[in-house]
């Protein structure tokens, strides 16, 4: 077209198609500039705001998680706890180090009694077995050392002792406070396990990765059934959050990653009084597909606030869940081409937008009925004016610019956000799964997935943990 406007015309008529033709081109190169300051303003954003780390970074987990795995099936695959005095299962053997003298010592005695309960004869001390558990409190170590006297009978001759008490991993050293310590710090305060285990080692306390990824890995199967009935309890409420991140996962066979995806559906009624404690329930699946969702929610009838992802589809309809829209997405379109372009129409859609959040703080706590009453006199309005402008500005504008496309998203989306006007217990975002994947998002650079649950079950309680403090 640039050669065409190489000309000079004399024709009036000509010279006006040529005026057109440059208008054109300069509307085209406008409409791309624009564009493409856009693009530069997100990339600038995605690659200032945060950096990733390399493969080989990652790589040094990778082991880690494989321990993890191997320790949680065995620990699945292992027979309850023998009941009596004497455990008929062989005893695992290692090669331990000696716990630190310096530790201090907290003797737990467990003793059968004074009186034989065969013969009712006074018992005598033979000699006594001394199992040392490592423990921990916030702040230092300490041994707990469980004593178990073996007693015979004066008169039968019959020796018995106290059983050991139940235990999160039989034969092993780390008590529950330990274990506790070691899942919250991996996977809520985002330490990988080689950092824990130095941190310990200033402690004087040499523990090494690979035995606290035993730990972990026999703690995920333990904390199973605490997982599913925290799921359990996000899927009785009358509403949920839900949203998913991804998360690099270890490919076998080519030492390589892939991305997998941690799907987070949270339950949280302190905004309108609920009687429910806040909880956050994790999954773990190998791909985005909108099958796991889907699964994840299986006759779950309540409201579903997520985001405008395609996946979702499959859990709205009849008999199914409703879907209640984020208009957190619909403001960050806008702020995305205000911050680029500095547009008058994102900014006023901002300021409106902000009118709605400021009616929500005000609310904040209120009864359901309180706050729709509110939302119906003051939101209802500013939402109906917003929708109704956005629709007159949208022909004014160039249908490919991203303003338009900001625009496009918001009528989409709008119409299905309008339910909270009318129902208190919904809230105008879906900001409560987003607080609740950012551990995972935080965390996911220093550790990765192996292709099993057993992370999720870890995550489930460490998280939900936090979400109610």
């Amino acid at each position: 077209m640039l050669k065409d406007l190489d000309i000079t015309p004399e024709d009036p008529a000509e010279l006006r198609a040529v005026n057109r033709l440059l208008a054109d081109e300069v509307k085209a190169l406008s409409l791309k500039v624009e564009q493409l300051q856009h693009q530069l303003h997100g990339a600038n954003r995605h690659r200032f705001g945060s950096k990733s780390e390399g493969l080989d970074q990652l790589n040094l987990d990778l082991l880690e998680d494989a321990e993890i795995v191997e320790a949680a099936e065995d620990q699945a695959k292992q027979p309850a706890p023998s009941q009596e005095g004497v455990d008929p299962k062989p005893k695992r053997k290692h090669s331990r180090k000696p716990l630190p003298d310096h530790l201090d010592r907290e003797d737990e005695e467990l003793s059968p009694g004074d009186e034989c309960g065969r013969c009712g004869g006074n018992l005598r001390t033979l000699g006594e077995d001394v199992t040392e558990e490592l423990e921990y409190v916030p702040g230092r170590f300490k041994v707990k050392r469980i004593i178990r006297p073996r007693k015979a009978c004066s008169w039968c001759e019959a020796i018995v002792q106290a059983p050991l008490p139940s235990r999160p991993i039989e034969r092993g050293r780390p008590g529950p406070g330990l274990l506790a310590h070691v899942l919250v710090s991996k996977y809520a305060d985002h330490l990988p396990l080689y950092r824990l285990s130095q941190i310990f080692a200033r402690e004087g306390v040499d523990l090494d990765r690979s035995t606290m990824a035993d730990w972990v890995g026999r703690s995920t199967a333990l904390l199973e059934p605490l997982a599913d009935a925290i799921g359990r309890m996000v899927r009785q409420g009358p509403a949920l959050f839900a949203d998913d991140t991804p998360i690099k996962m270890l490919a076998p066979g080519n030492k390589k990653t892939k991305t997998a995806r941690v799907w987070t559906y949270v339950r949280d009624e302190r905004a309108w009084s609920g009687q429910s404690p806040p909880c956050a329930w994790y999954q773990f699946t190998v791909d985005r597909k909108g099958e796991h969702p889907v699964a994840h929610l299986s006759g779950y009838k309540g409201w579903v606030h997520a985001d405008g992802y395609s996946g979702f589809n499959g859990v709205f309809g009849d008999d199914k869940a409703d879907e209640m829209a984020c208009m957190a997405h619909v403001r960050r379109k806008f702020v995305d081409v205000f911050s680029s372009q500095g547009s008058a129409i994102a900014e006023e859609v901002i300021r409106r937008i902000a009118e709605l959040y400021a009616i929500e703080k005000e609310i904040r706590g209120m009864p359901p009925e309180d706050r729709a009453t509110i939302r119906q006199a003051r939101a209802k309005p500013i939402f109906d004016a917003l929708e109704e402008w956005l629709q007159t500005q949208l022909p004014k504008i160039s249908g490919k610019s991203p303003l338009a496309q900001a625009i496009r998203y918001a009528l989409g989306r709008m119409p299905k956000a309008r339910p909270y006007l009318e129902l208190g217990h919904l809230e105008l975002d879906n900001n409560t799964a987003e607080r609740a994947v950012k551990p995972v998002a935080i965390g996911r650079k220093n550790w990765m997935f192996s292709g099993s649950q057993g992370g999720g079950k870890a995550m489930a309680i460490a998280y939900t943990k936090r979400q109610m403090k």
